[in-house]
């Protein structure tokens, strides 16, 4: 156990495109990296996937890996619902927020996907431990 807390110190802000659809939610198939942890650990306090144009409905998958992105596995889904952006018409950006989301050292690691084919990029937003 620690004798002394861990905090955040150096945020992050990690930025992932993805575009060609992998259905599987078994850790096969293309999976992009998003964020890798540090020594000290990492919190993950936001996932958030934006699409760049006018959307269709699908999901983003979100995998984590323990053993430096050799296997994944499903932990989360993000919903992308359709939309039909414009100069006056937002795009599509969901989030997903975690309370207790620790990478605890640098072989733990998330990946994303998407499931349709279409512009997406996913975005962690982060911190690094001391």
């Amino acid at each position: 156990m620690a004798t002394t807390p861990a905090f955040v110190s150096t945020p992050r802000l990690t930025v992932a495109s993805v575009s060609t659809a992998n259905t599987a939610i078994d850790g096969t198939g293309t999976i992009t990296s998003l964020i890798t942890g540090v020594a000290a650990g990492t919190r993950v306090l936001e996932i958030a996937a934006q699409c760049s144009a006018t959307s269709a409905a699908a999901l983003v998958n979100l995998f984590i890996s323990t053993d430096s992105g050799s296997t994944w596995t499903l932990f989360d889904q993000v919903a992308i619902t359709a939309a039909t952006s414009s100069n006056t018409v937002k795009a599509n950006r969901n989030t997903a927020t975690y309370q207790n989301l620790i990478l605890p050292g640098v072989a733990y690691s998330i990946g994303c996907t998407t499931t349709i084919t279409q512009a997406t990029r996913v975005y962690a937003l982060a911190g690094d431990l001391t």
